[in-house]
């Protein structure tokens, strides 16, 4: 099967390889670029208000140094235009954390994913809203699709400003479904990596074990190319797309799933048949069923040691449900954190003879549509992957009775992210869902 290709509607940041192409034969500029992506964003932030910072001058300035960069000395990356979520310290721009005890903070150096997309010749716009500290309290951002709903988080911004095409890429973070569900919410395409793929140096920290480093694009191959010009890895998806071995993967936290995912599911053997890929049916070992719970209580432990500074000095600047959450974790007995970490550690040795007779697995992404904006939603179908470290690639799959994005969740083995692209952008094709929220 030949791989989706996007083509760039005008007026909106849909596609890095499309302008990378563009780029790169002289049939546009980055200012050019710089200058459409700012008009989207002028037009339609004050309805999805996905920015925490963004100052227009310093970025066409940017993008015109950019242009003045010989052919032969630029990166793969070079003029993409890229959002960085507000948990990424950045040097030349504010970074709050989502927080008030941040308001104003100007770090010293750029996390190091940033550094490197700079290197690369990104062209980094500004900084986009995050939940506080990457944790529950949801920011201002609403969902491109309906301003009513929830973009999902704790990569609000992220997932928003792309599915609102004001920028083709954004840095996003995941330690329980930040990456994954927000991408399912917005009807756009999201990748975790296998933990560790990209550096999370110079991010705030909320898990020293689940911390992983993505990004939100439009198109499995845009996600691809951007991870692999940022790893050195070999990502490049192949031009026919070999047929996947699938699994569908209900989990044992189908319980938890929607009416609209529940039909969802039923419907996606046959359609993927036609495709071409039969899949089969499985379930993860009876051990996995305590994985979401784990995830959930060494989480909660780690964050009370990493955010233990703002808890002690300005617990009153910390709100529900976080404040919470910071003394569950600084009360939680020991043992309670480490017999959670032997059930990871036992489910990642499990993790070979789930993917024994399939190269990926097609989970729900979300348990169903966008809830309201009071909450950014339920990650009960992203924990158990998160706490394994797996690489997940989160995909358009169609929409629900309100006419509002859904996802699958394209999970495979850690260190085998080439093939679960390749997987992930299969289905994608398959499913050939084009979710546009109208702006």
């Amino acid at each position: 099967m030949a791989r989706r290709r996007t083509v760039l509607p005008s007026g909106s940041a849909s596609s890095a390889v499309a302008l990378a192409v563009e780029l790169a034969s002289g049939r546009t500029t980055v200012e050019s670029i710089a200058r459409a992506c700012l008009d989207r964003i002028e037009a339609e932030e004050p309805r999805v208000q996905a920015w925490a910072h963004l100052d227009p001058e310093p970025v066409l300035a940017r993008a015109r140094e950019l242009d003045a960069v010989p052919p032969a000395a630029r990166s793969a990356l070079h003029g993409i235009p890229l959002g960085v979520k507000d948990i990424f310290d950045t040097y030349d721009m504010p970074t709050a954390y989502g927080s008030p005890i941040y308001i104003g903070h100007r770090p010293l150096a750029d996390a190091a994913s940033v550094a490197i997309a700079r290197w690369r010749g990104a062209l980094v716009f500004g900084k986009l809203v995050t939940t506080e500290f990457a944790a529950w309290p949801p920011g201002p951002t609403t969902n491109p699709h309906d301003a009513t709903r929830t973009p999902g988080g704790s990569s609000s911004g992220p997932a928003a400003a792309v599915a609102a095409g004001m920028v083709p890429v954004a840095f996003a973070t995941q330690t329980t479904g930040s990456i994954a569900r927000p991408a399912s919410f917005c009807g756009i395409v999201g990748y975790k990596p296998t933990h560790g793929m990209l550096p999370c140096a110079g991010v705030k920290a909320i898990s020293e074990t689940f911390d992983t480093v993505g990004v939100m694009t439009r198109t499995v191959e845009d996600a691809a190319f951007v991870v692999a010009s940022l790893s050195g890895r070999a990502l490049a998806l192949p031009e026919q797309l070999p047929p996947p071995r699938l699994g569908i993967c209900l989990t044992h936290e189908w319980g938890a799933a929607a009416p609209e995912t529940v039909g969802l599911f039923d419907a996606l053997p046959e359609v993927l048949a036609r495709a071409g890929v039969r899949p089969v049916a499985l379930m993860p070992p009876p051990s996995f069923a305590g994985l979401a719970e784990a995830q959930s209580r060494v989480w909660t432990f780690e964050i009370a040691r990493c955010l233990a500074d703002e808890y002690r000095r300005f617990p009153d600047l910390i709100r529900e449900p976080l404040r919470s959450m910071l003394e569950e974790g600084t009360a939680m007995p020991l043992r309670d954190y480490e017999d959670s970490r032997s059930l990871v550690r036992k489910c990642q040795a499990e993790l070979p003879r789930v993917f024994r007779e399939v190269d990926v697995l097609v989970t729900p992404a979300a348990p169903g549509e966008a809830p309201e904006l009071a909450t950014t939603g339920d990650p009960i179908f992203n924990r158990a992957w998160s706490a394994l470290g797996t690489p997940v690639v989160s995909v358009p799959a169609g929409t629900g009775p309100s006419e509002l994005p859904l996802g699958v969740q394209i999970v495979g083995m850690p260190q085998q992210d080439a093939r679960t692209l390749a997987g992930a952008a299969w289905v994608e094709a398959a499913l050939d869902v084009h979710q546009d929220p109208g702006v």
